[in-house]
């Protein structure tokens, strides 16, 4: 049994925990999020997978219980411990009884504060934790019985780095403050030179911003934002959706994403999926 991002919502919003960070953390992480697996094993003894398409920034997960297999695009590692997972591949995890994952989805990892990390350089590959989030804070996110206080400490760690480098952010609020301007006026068309301008710094400088805080480029980022929020739409409200929102130029340029964005050696089963899709393009 396969769920999809988007086409199987009522699966991810009822076997997931989900919140958003306290607001001075907003910039940096999206959500908190835990599996609820418990009610599901005994529909699916042998188990499932939960496939998930691209999405800009990174995951950090930390297995609460036995061993997983995550695949990102056509490879598939076996994950004992905990794991940093860039998130502009298509992935899928294999769930079986006894899983238990907590993560946090990142925008922005707060650790570059304090290390130098360069995200641009994790690629392909689901790598170890302990390098980015301390030994005694993951010891102590697994000692909690509860998700509630799970996402208290990880919330209290992370803005407390904030407190201590609170000078040198200028890189994360530069981009933080473009991907919230681009997602919420579906401006995925921006200027890098502008954008640059309007901060007194080269569209080179900008750039590297984005592949050390993201991991990706300025361009891929907002396109990666722009067809995830196009495929929410026109799953989600198909009657009212409309190309022309996300500055696509015709059906033709919008489709021609869409299939790229859904044809990933992860989802196996995409072929049916696409082809509601399709029907739902056909009467737009």
């Amino acid at each position: 049994m396969q769920h999809i991002e988007f086409l199987d919502n009522s699966h991810f919003e009822n076997n997931y925990h989900r919140v958003p960070p306290p607001v001075a953390l907003s910039h940096f992480i999206d959500f908190f999020w835990e599996t609820k697996f418990d009610a599901l094993w005994e529909k699916h003894p042998k188990g499932f997978s939960d496939a998930q398409f691209p999405n800009i920034g990174y995951t950090y997960i930390i297995n609460l219980g036995t061993p997983f297999v995550m695949q990102v695009d056509d490879k598939k590692f076996a994950m004992k411990t905990d794991g940093f997972l860039p998130r502009y591949n298509a992935i899928e995890c294999f769930h079986k009884p006894g899983n238990h994952l907590f993560g946090i989805k990142f925008r922005v990892s707060p650790v570059i504060l304090e290390k130098k990390i360069n995200f641009a350089e994790y690629k392909g590959y689901i790598f170890p934790l302990s390098y980015l989030l301390s030994p005694q804070i993951i010891k102590r996110v697994k000692k909690v019985k509860t998700f509630e206080e799970r996402v208290t400490i990880l919330s209290t760690s992370f803005t407390n780095i904030l407190n201590e480098y609170e000078g040198s952010l200028q890189a994360v609020h530069i981009v933080s403050k473009l991907l919230d301007h681009a997602f919420q006026e579906n401006d995925f068309s921006l200027s890098l030179e502008k954008e640059a301008g309007k901060h007194k710094i080269s569209s080179r400088t900008l750039q590297r911003y984005f592949e050390t805080c993201t991991g990706i480029g300025c361009k891929q980022a907002l396109q990666i934002m722009r067809i995830r929020k196009a495929v929410a739409h026109i799953v989600n409200s198909p009657d009212d959706f409309n190309y022309s929102l996300y500055g696509y130029y015709d059906h033709s340029h919008f489709y021609k994403h869409l299939k790229q964005f859904l044809q990933k050696n992860t989802l196996k089963n995409i072929q049916p999926h696409l082809i509601i899709l399709e029907s739902l393009h056909n009467k737009l």
